[in-house]
C-alpha cells in the first residue's frame, strides 16, 4: 500500500479526519459548537489539549471557587459573544453543546475549518 493510499483511507468521504481525538478521552471534538456553562459564551473547538496546558499564570488568575480541575481535556475555542471575538481556553467540564445551528462568525474560522452540512471540520491541511 502507498504512503498516499494509507493517508485517505485515514479521511472521511469529505476528505476529513472523523474524530480528532479519541471520544474515549475528550467529550467533544474539534469543528462542534459549544457554549460555556457559566458564562454564556459560544464558540468553535479547533484544538483539544487532553490535560491542561496552559501556563500557571493564567490557571492562578481564574478565581479559586471557579478554578476547574487541571486533570481534564481543555478546549481551544474560537469564541464570540455579543461584543467581540476572541479566543477561549475552556475546561470541558464547562462546556456544554450548543443547538443553536446558528453558525459561528468568528473571522479567523475560516483558516482553520471548513463550513460543511453537519457543522466545522477542520481543513486537510491542518490535520497532522
Amino acid at each position: 500500500m502507498t504512503e498516499a493510499s494509507q493517508t485517505d483511507e485515514t479521511y472521511g468521504k469529505d476528505g476529513h479526519q472523523p474524530f480528532a481525538i479519541d471520544r474515549r478521552q475528550a467529550k467533544f471534538q474539534i469543528g462542534e459548537v459549544v457554549k460555556h456553562r457559566m458564562f454564556g459564551f459560544r464558540g468553535v473547538i479547533f484544538d483539544v489539549d487532553p490535560v491542561f496546558a496552559n501556563s500557571d499564570e493564567w490557571y492562578e488568575a481564574i478565581p479559586e471557587h471557579l478554578r476547574p480541575s487541571k486533570d481534564q481535556p481543555y478546549y481551544h475555542l474560537f469564541a464570540e459573544n455579543d461584543k467581540t471575538h476572541y479566543v477561549a481556553y475552556v475546561s470541558e467540564g464547562n462546556l456544554l453543546i450548543d443547538d443553536s445551528d446558528t453558525p459561528v462568525s468568528h473571522p479567523d474560522i475560516p483558516f482553520v475549518l471548513d463550513r460543511t452540512a453537519d457543522g466545522y471540520a477542520l481543513k486537510r491541511e491542518q490535520a497532522n
